[in-house]
């Protein structure tokens, strides 16, 4: 036989293939009628996975018997996707978790940011609520979130990601920790700039004072210089001790808004490697609300440890058409080699993909949490 009759005989088989694809997929269609009509789960993980070990034994092979496995694990996972796309159609998803809100209540709100004054936190605070708040600050992130947790704030403002730094992992624990939600994000441009005493001579400088990652950030400048590099918790603070010691052989990486409140002068700017520098925050609150425009969703979950179980989280998006934006991961404590996953996608929690999507992810992951639309 030739290639081309060879080719007719699996154009053959296919049309077979996709006529009992449609045929079983109108029976899952009846099973969630079913399902609907009785209150019964959509995920069945035991049954189906019996019926993997059945249908791996009618293969001939232990190729064969991985493909088909794989096969139907696809054929399956499309089954439950139809199930909860009836579900949603249905109205059986239940009451959302989450309010809509044509609007956030920012005037006179209290606001906390983490650091001290003159940070980029209070920087991005100012940027998005304005200056019509009550604001406070403190020392950790740990802080800030338990700040808005006891109602002491309504609003937090924590850094969550630099373009240059990568993200900032402590922020993404705590999310998960917190039931507390992301309502708001505001990136703000940064520019580190040196900060000295007013009047010094950069040639006395001896050692500079920063955060980690603005030392970091910083690295092509400092490498010009024989400086002792000091880290601290947050560039305000740097700065404000620079101004306190009033040691001229001190000085500090910070912003400009830094260098105003602390009365330091700019010995230079835009000592930062990258000119593109930001930093993106997010604004946090207790309440479960979302603005009605928003379009915007974060949320985190955790997978068993098997082969393709991130895999088939994912199918969720592509199946739904949604665009996920981010993907980070953090281990979970006490479970080694097992990861939380934290998702960014595009949409509204008012949107049916997005309740499809959502329904499904429930289902399949462990402890799935929706951290904010924004």
């Amino acid at each position: 036989m030739d290639l081309g009759e060879l080719r007719q005989q699996i154009d053959e088989i296919d049309s077979g293939i996709v006529e009992l694809y449609e045929r079983r997929m109108e029976v899952c269609r009846q099973v969630a009628e079913y399902k609907i009509s009785t209150g019964k789960k959509v995920f069945d993980r035991q049954r189906e996975a019996e019926k993997l070990v059945k249908v791996k034994a009618l293969a001939h092979n232990e190729f064969n018997s991985r493909g088909i496995e794989e096969l139907f694990e696809q054929i399956m996972s499309m089954s439950r996707k139809l199930q909860y796309g009836l579900l949603a159609e249905s109205g059986k998803l239940g009451k959302p978790s989450f309010i809509a809100v044509d609007r956030l209540e920012t005037v006179k709100a209290r606001v906390v940011f983490q650091g001290a004054e003159g940070s980029y936190s209070q920087a991005a605070m100012t940027r998005y609520f304005g200056e019509e708040i009550q604001s406070f600050h403190v020392d950790s992130f740990r802080d800030a979130m338990s700040a808005i947790d006891d109602g002491s704030a309504d609003f937090a403002v924590l850094p969550i990601e630099n373009s240059t730094a990568g993200v900032v992992s402590e922020i993404y624990d705590l999310l998960q920790e917190y039931e507390n939600y992301i309502v708001g994000e505001q990136v703000i441009q940064v520019e580190h700039c040196l900060l000295g005493l007013p009047g010094v001579d950069p040639a006395r400088i001896r050692t500079v004072y920063s955060h980690p990652q603005s030392l970091m950030q910083s690295a092509r400048f400092l490498g010009n210089h024989d400086w002792k590099q000091v880290s601290m918790q947050n560039n305000a603070f740097a700065a404000r001790k620079v101004a306190e010691d009033q040691d001229p052989a001190q000085a500090a990486i910070a912003g400009e808004q830094a260098a105003n409140v602390y009365g330091l002068q700019i010995l230079q700017r835009g000592i930062n490697d990258c000119g593109s520098n930001s930093t993106r925050f997010i604004i946090v609150t207790n309440q479960k609300i979302f603005r009605k425009d928003a379009n915007k969703i974060s949320i985190c979950f955790e997978l068993p440890h098997e082969s393709g179980s991130l895999y088939h989280m994912l199918s969720h998006f592509i199946y739904n058409d949604l665009n996920m934006t981010k993907i980070e991961s953090r281990p979970i404590e006490e479970r080694d080699w097992e990861y939380r996953f934290f998702i960014d996608f595009e949409g509204n929690l008012a949107d049916s993909a997005v309740k499809n999507a959502l329904r499904g992810l429930r289902d399949e992951a462990r402890n799935m949490k929706v951290l904010g639309n924004y």
